[in-house]
């Protein structure tokens, strides 16, 4: 059974104080979730406006998985090595100067250029905050504290959601992008809140994908990149689909935030639910209700259909990120969790990377429910892997055993 007890890695144990620096790296994180939460429509918009084929505003979403992989990789690894106050800080000011190239209205090259520099950096100050807090975290704890700052971001997609439809209506699209630039410059000044570090244990180099086989987590990592290409090609035209069967611009924003807003509580409840009844249990769930989530869309095209759809994804996220966070932080030491979780947050950007091209290849061809039942599917897939994974593993503990 997968419990606390048993999934624990006593290498991982460390020194404590994870509570303390979960609170600045939440209230940082929040404020750049709020800017990346709204920015994605606004920019998505923009191109409708200047009349962009419904394929090359796909790539944004592709280029936003692209930055995830490389960002969470490279900084993740970096984040074991330098101070890690210093690097959240120099991430936080980079993501604003990215943001802030968009205030001129510039031509689609430098929008998709804009986009990866955004992701790039908004991956290392997620992966960066997560590392820090689970390094810092007793196993029992471990959950919970992650789940503030995973609480955070999701707050802050929700309310990023909400504000951009507001200001896109209020403020049009230049002033906009001032309002959603200057957010990641309150993250900056959180960062410095941030306690006194754990002295960084140095350790020799290892390579991504021995680290992935050595630690046991290669059967995670698949089926998260399945999960996330199912999640990513799924919602990746959304907002147009969402357009095209009339939905109003300030209505796609608030359905937008149930998703992010059902995960304001449930990472807290999943979180603390992992500490408490197996970390397996609690990802398991998460990735079933991931190949249930785009069913919605193909059984109701309406606000109501929407909003479910929305909301089981704010569902599947949490426990999926919950248990998943928590699981690799048991079986890894604290002086490689920044590289483990950078290599998990990579294998997220990985399905990010071909989910929407897949999907703007499948719309043309076999119209959004088509395409919504190839997500569900693949998103299957990936929960396939891991109890396949699973019942390999008791079978081998079990022969060991007799």
């Amino acid at each position: 059974m997968d419990t606390l007890s048993d999934t624990v890695d006593e290498i991982s144990q460390p020194q404590p104080g994870g509570r303390r620096r979960a609170i600045p790296l939440a209230a940082s994180t929040l404020f750049v979730a709020i800017s990346l939460g709204g920015i994605g429509l606004i920019v998505q918009l923009y191109l409708d406006s200047l009349n962009t084929p419904v394929f090359l505003i796909s790539l944004t979403t592709t280029i936003h998985g692209v930055g995830m992989m490389v960002g969470s990789w490279l900084w993740g690894t970096v984040s074991d090595y330098v101070k890690r106050r210093r690097l959240l800080a120099f991430l936080t000011f980079g993501m604003a100067a990215s943001m802030a190239t968009l205030i001129a209205l510039p031509s689609l090259g430098i929008v998709l250029t804009a986009a990866f520099v955004r992701s790039v950096m908004f991956a290392g100050t997620g992966v960066v905050a997560i590392a820090v807090v689970s390094a810092s975290s007793l196993a029992e704890r471990r959950g919970k504290n992650l789940s503030y700052i995973s609480s955070a971001r999701s707050l802050g997609f929700a309310m990023g959601s909400i504000l951009a439809g507001v200001a896109l209506a209020g403020l049009g699209f230049r002033y906009s992008f001032v309002l959603f630039a200057a957010l990641p410059l309150a993250a900056f000044a959180a960062v410095w809140f941030l306690p006194n570090e754990n002295p960084i244990v140095r350790k020799e180099k290892i390579g991504a994908w021995k680290a992935i086989f050595s630690s046991g987590l290669f059967d995670l990592y698949l089926a998260t990149a399945l999960r996330q290409m199912a999640i990513f090609g799924t919602f990746a035209l959304l907002v147009v689909y969402m357009k095209s069967i009339g939905i109003a611009v300030s209505v796609i924003g608030l359905i937008g935030a149930s998703n992010t807003a059902t995960q304001v509580l449930a990472n807290l409840l999943f979180g603390w639910l992992a500490d408490r009844i197996g970390r397996r249990r609690i990802f398991m769930l998460g990735f079933f209700l991931s190949a249930v989530t785009p069913l919605f869309f193909v059984l109701a095209s309406n606000v109501y259909g929407m909003i479910c759809g929305y909301v089981s994804l704010g569902l599947s996220f949490s426990s999926m990120y919950a248990g998943s966070t928590a699981f690799i932080g048991d079986r890894v030491p604290e002086e490689r969790q920044g590289q483990m979780l950078g290599l998990y947050e990579s294998s997220r950007g990985l399905g990010g990377l071909f989910g929407p091209v897949l999907a703007g290849i499948l719309v043309p061809t076999i119209g959004y429910d088509g395409m919504f039942l190839v997500m569900s599917g693949i998103a299957a897939a990936g929960f396939l892997v891991l109890y396949i994974g699973r019942m390999r593993g008791g079978a081998r503990a079990q022969a060991a055993s007799s």
